[in-house]
């Protein structure tokens, strides 16, 4: 039941009802088309309200009881004022529709966000709980994420909110050529995993208000409502999400943290690729990716060399090992 299917329906309820409180005083015609006036007026102001699109008959039943609920107690206090019976039963009618109004389109709108507002309304088991991690653009683009949940470090739900799939359409769809192969390699990522048996991947269709393109936000405060991981490889985002207390699992962090550990006095071969930064240094790579400085062997660029460790640094980049050529 979608959100412009209960206004049609409303909207005919306020006419009907209208219609029979207009009747009541010989004008049945202006009482519909007054209560056709209220419904869309009450409609547009609804409208402005921006809060989270939700599904659910659930949350629709539990907005229409809160909304009788608030009708009956308005009612009760205005039947206590010394009014006409006939105030008093045309007010209760309008208070019940607009309660119920408002109660079905909060309730539609904010599911996923009861347990905030009603700290103990659960609409899930309270011993069961289900982990679910929301997957960042740049963590799908990376891919690695697939060869995690492969290795079963990974068994939590895989969410993919709407908007994330959308700033990756738009990167795949981007002028840059760089830019647009890794939108691609995302879509691509995404499709093996959702054909990955095992892995339970689901597309999160409500959104987030936040401001236009910000995506980050956005993730961190669906993170808080579902109160699921973040599974990322933008510094800033984990940086963003841990002091809003959202558990953030960076697959950068996860790859430093699985290298092998080097001690000084170590022995190794590396292929050297390029010139050092500094004066007669050389650079080569592990297979990891860990970067290895040699000293004294900028001569030996493209060659297979033994080295001896003399110190590893530790950076947010990633781990440099420094290195000597080992004497013969």
């Amino acid at each position: 039941m979608t959100l412009h299917v209960i206004r049609i329906f409303f909207i005919f309820v306020s006419i009907i009802v209208g219609f029979q409180i207009g009747g009541i005083r010989n004008y049945p015609l202006q009482g519909a088309g007054i209560g056709l006036i209220a419904m869309l007026a009450l409609i547009a102001l609804e409208s402005r309200i921006r809060q989270v699109s939700v599904r659910g008959l659930s949350s629709l039943v539990f907005g229409l009881i809160f909304g009788l609920i608030m009708a009956k107690v308005m009612g009760d206090i205005i039947t206590l004022l010394p009014l006409d019976a006939v105030v008093v039963y045309i007010t209760r009618v309008v208070l019940t529709v607009f309660f119920c109004y408002i109660g079905s389109v909060m309730a539609l709108r904010g599911r996923d966000e009861f347990n905030i507002i009603i700290p103990y309304v659960k609409f899930r088991r309270q011993d069961q709980r289900e982990d679910r991690i929301l997957l960042d653009t740049s963590a799908i683009i990376d891919g690695r994420i697939v060869d995690v949940y492969k290795a079963k470090f990974l068994e939590s739900r895989l969410i993919v909110p709407r908007f994330v799939l959308a700033e990756l359409q738009q990167v795949a769809d981007s002028s840059d050529p760089i830019k647009r192969q890794r939108g691609r390699r995302g879509l691509e990522m995404l499709q093996t995993l959702q054909k990955e048996s095992g892995i339970d991947v689901k597309i999160h269709e409500e959104d987030i208000s936040s401001k236009p393109g910000d995506t980050d936000t956005k993730l961190v405060n669906l993170a808080k409502i579902l109160e699921a991981k973040v599974v990322t490889t933008d510094f800033n985002l984990n940086r963003v999400a841990g002091l809003q207390g959202v558990t953030v699992l960076n697959v950068n962090e996860l790859a430093n943290a699985l290298k092998p550990i080097v001690f000084p006095g170590e022995n190794m071969q590396v292929r050297l690729i390029k010139e050092g930064k500094e004066y007669n240094q050389a650079v080569g790579y592990l297979d990891d990716g860990t970067m290895i400085v040699v000293e004294d062997a900028k001569r030996l660029v493209g060659q297979m060399v033994k080295v001896n460790v003399t110190s590893v640094l530790q950076t947010q980049a990633g781990r440099m090992i420094f290195t000597k050529l080992e004497s013969k």
